[in-house]
């Protein structure tokens, strides 16, 4: 065990450095356990949508894993608003053919598993499209199985596998337990550790949003569409969302940059179903100028049902944070500067989920805050993560310190 002297902490322990495992629990074990808690609140989490690419899948998903471990309130919150989005579709289609069409088939067709064939190659079937067709009688629900809609074969392509999502609630259970159990016989958490805390409520969360949700489902399904007049053709077409996600061989279309623009479009998007007489539907698409857009969210359709989960979701990983508000620090400098840290975190990420989308492009002060909020978040998570690590080399001597219980297998359950 390397010991080092508290600088400007009168009156506090020596701190120590690496510890072995024995007769405690040690850094190794310390940091071991809480990255492996980490990865299972993040990695395990993720449902990505459909590439028929595997390798721009691939990316893809090592993409939304490095923003989980960033900005974890991103994939939360992008979880909220699917699952909503998928909500309102179910009901829509429950309207038209009844029970059959459950919220596995929604999700299905919004991770754009759904295409259909072109000269060129194909085309997604955007949730908005799957839904006019029903509506227009030009499909049938009991063809669906013809269209990869099968609720069991969906199931089947899914790679969910019960066992991992065992073990990620244990550990994740196990690792609160413990947690709860430190704190109750007056031992101390160290920085790793409420770092790692922060991550389970918005995996929690995460999970049961994305519950139904396939995973990794490596091929879509690629149908014809019915025949259609040509008026009924031309609304069709002015219902997508964006062509990125098409396999044409366009060049935009072959970037995994493309990640988060489609809930983004679909919730963002100006195209609206009008509802005129005899019961057609027709789709109306504003024009819009093209804009450099990083992030965007349906703030105004927010803010009516889920404005107050959002912000829940905001604040509660950099306020879980906190628990290390007492904690020893190396230095006075670093216990203020994660003090800091985590507050700028909170503040900054509320105030940047109130722009329904960021924009490179001047257009006032408003502006500036909408850059500058997010650019103070991720400076502050940064700090924090440097800090965590920092920590580890002069550590409080209680945080390896363990009580009895802890040494029986019941603690574990």
């Amino acid at each position: 065990m390397n010991t080092t002297a508290c600088s400007g902490c009168d009156g506090k322990p020596a701190l120590v450095g690496w510890v072995y495992e024995s007769p405690g629990r040690g850094t190794l074990t310390l940091v071991v356990t809480c990255l492996f808690t980490i990865f299972l609140c993040t990695w395990v989490v993720i449902h990505p949508r459909v590439y028929k690419s595997r390798l721009l899948g691939a990316m893809y998903k090592i993409t939304l894993f490095i923003k989980a471990i960033l900005a974890p309130e991103f994939i939360a919150v992008e979880g909220l608003q699917e699952w909503t989005q998928c909500r309102k579709m179910k009901k829509e289609c429950v309207e038209i053919m009844g029970d059959d069409f459950k919220l596995i088939h929604a999700f299905y067709v919004s991770m754009l598993a759904l295409r259909y064939r072109t000269d060129c190659g194909d085309r997604v079937i955007w949730p908005n499209q799957y839904t006019w067709l029903l509506q227009q009688r030009l499909i049938d629900w009991r063809d669906h199985a013809s269209w990869g809609l099968d609720e069991w074969v969906i199931r089947d392509k899914s790679n969910a596998d019960s066992a991992v999502k065992l073990v990620a609630f244990c550990q994740v259970l196990w690792f609160v337990a413990q947690s709860i159990m430190r704190t109750a016989h007056g031992f101390p958490l160290s920085q790793l550790e409420s770092m790692t805390l922060s991550y389970i409520p918005l995996f929690a969360a995460t999970y049961f949003f994305w519950w139904i949700k396939p995973k990794d489902i490596k091929t879509p399904s690629v149908v014809d569409l019915p025949s259609m007049l040509p008026e009924q053709r031309i609304t069709f077409e002015s219902m997508v969302v964006s062509n990125k996600f098409d396999n044409e061989g366009l060049e935009e279309q072959v970037s995994f940059w493309n990640e988060g623009e489609d809930r983004a479009a679909m919730a963002t998007s100006a195209t609206k179903i009008t509802r005129i007489k005899k019961g057609e539907y027709v789709a109306r698409q504003e024009e819009k100028p093209k804009q450099n857009i990083e992030h965007t969210m349906d703030i105004e359709e927010v803010k009516e049902t889920l404005w107050p989960a959002i912000c829940l979701f905001g604040a509660s990983f950099g306020a879980l944070h906190l628990i290390s508000w007492n904690t020893i620090f190396p230095t006075v400098v670093e216990l203020w500067l994660w003090r800091v840290a985590a507050l700028a975190s909170i503040f900054s990420m509320l105030i940047f989920m109130h722009f329904g989308k960021v924009v490179f492009r001047w257009g006032g002060p408003l502006t500036m805050i909408s850059l500058v909020s997010p650019a103070f978040y991720f400076l502050s998570r940064l700090v924090m993560i440097g800090e965590v690590i920092a920590a580890l080399r002069a550590e409080d001597p209680a945080v390896y310190e363990t009580y009895v219980a802890s040494t029986y297998w019941i603690h574990l359950l």
